[in-house]
């Protein structure tokens, strides 16, 4: 942005030595932050130094418990084998990677308005996706639907901070609005009303006193498509529980793979999340297909914890070697300027012949649009 690297993570959110191991926290934003230093008894003016003597007298479970009781976000490193052997791990294990359910409610067909004569027809042409996800997963799934031709209208709580460079990264395409539900609620059942697809990232349960689960969204909309993203899977013994890419990385072994036990790493990028987003983004564009024929409405599910295990399954079954046919990125980077400033950012992922080579929109502020479809 403007020549200068984006903000990634906060000081606190890192690696920490415990008694006997290590965890991994997540403290990017202001709340989860100060769970953090609650749980650990730490004043809120805490720094690294008191929360490294903070971790070093507990274990790394007891690190874990803790901060997860009282809200924050903490997970104990573990090996493949240990996390094989969680009840979480044996639960995911028995789910499919995109998880798939019709439900009965259904409405007329409706003929999808195509684009003006002489623009190129996309897959997601002509389709209005309400955004209620957050963070990396979710807004890639929808920044991927937008480039495929979708309007997609992303919107937030107001009184929810978000981090300036991940809503840029994760914004091309979209337009971003703030509703607060409690005071705004007509204008939120005007944009379901003729929507096509509601995504939603937040963990499992939350939406749902606000009349945004799964069933009570189609019994309102029938025949929507509604796509669930998740850290852990809406099921098992951390089915409710908060979670980010990270903290997936470090729970399911692949900590230890990119560094040691005694010195646990980090994938280069979120890949987890971008995975994740990309098979939530084709499962909606499958689940749409199928409305097409008997009008009714599909859930699908992606959990981070699930697309770790599909990853770390192909690395363990390539046995073979990387080439050099590697040219470097600059095919896959580009430029443009925003209202956020001139941006050096990567291209999709997704490309097809004769389909777009990047978004018609570049991020702008967020929040900063109107809660209406273009």
């Amino acid at each position: 942005v403007d020549g200068r690297a984006p903000v990634a993570f906060a000081p606190l959110s890192r690696f920490w030595r415990t008694a006997d191991g290590w965890v991994r926290t997540h403290a990017n934003y202001p709340h989860h932050r100060q769970r953090l230093l609650s749980a650990l008894r730490a004043g809120e003016a805490a720094g690294e130094r008191e929360v490294e003597a903070a971790m070093a007298e507990r274990t790394a479970v007891e690190v874990e418990e803790a901060v997860y009781a009282a809200g924050g976000l903490a997970v104990a490193v573990r090996t493949f084998e240990e996390w094989a052997r969680h009840p979480q791990a044996v639960a995911v294990a028995g789910r499919p990677l995109v998880e798939h359910e019709r439900l009965d409610t259904a409405r007329a067909r409706v003929l999808t308005a195509l684009p003006a004569e002489g623009t190129p027809l996309l897959p997601a042409a002509g389709l209005r996706v309400l955004d209620l996800s957050r963070v990396i997963a979710g807004p890639v799934a929808t920044r991927t639907l937008s480039l495929l031709g979708a309007d997609v209208l992303r919107v937030d709580p107001p009184g929810l901070p978000e981090l300036p460079d991940q809503h840029t990264d994760t914004g091309f395409g979209k337009r971003s609005a703030t509703l607060d539900l409690t005071v705004d609620r007509r204008a939120f059942e005007e944009l379901l009303a003729t929507a096509d697809v509601v995504v939603t990232g937040y963990r499992p349960g939350a939406l749902d006193r606000f009349g945004l689960g799964a069933e009570a969204l189609v019994e309102r909309r029938p025949g929507l498509v509604v796509a669930q993203l998740s850290a852990w899977g809406a099921y098992g013994p951390w089915g409710g529980r908060r979670g980010f890419d990270s903290l997936v990385q470090a729970a399911t072994g692949i900590a230890v793979a990119e560094g040691t036990p005694q010195r646990p790493g980090a994938l280069p990028a979120q890949v987890l999340d971008h995975g994740s987003g990309h098979l939530l983004a084709a499962a909606v564009l499958r689940a749409l297909t199928e409305q097409s024929d008997d009008g009714c409405g599909r859930v699908v599910r992606v959990a981070l914890a699930r697309t770790a295990r599909w990853l770390t399954e192909e690395v363990a079954a390539d046995t073979g070697t990387a080439g050099d046919e590697y040219a470097g990125a600059g095919p896959w980077l580009a430029e443009r300027d925003s209202r956020l400033g001139r941006l050096r950012y990567a291209r999709s992922a997704v490309g097809f012949d004769g389909g777009p080579a990047d978004w018609a929109r570049p991020p702008g502020p967020w929040g900063a649009d109107a809660a209406c479809w273009a």
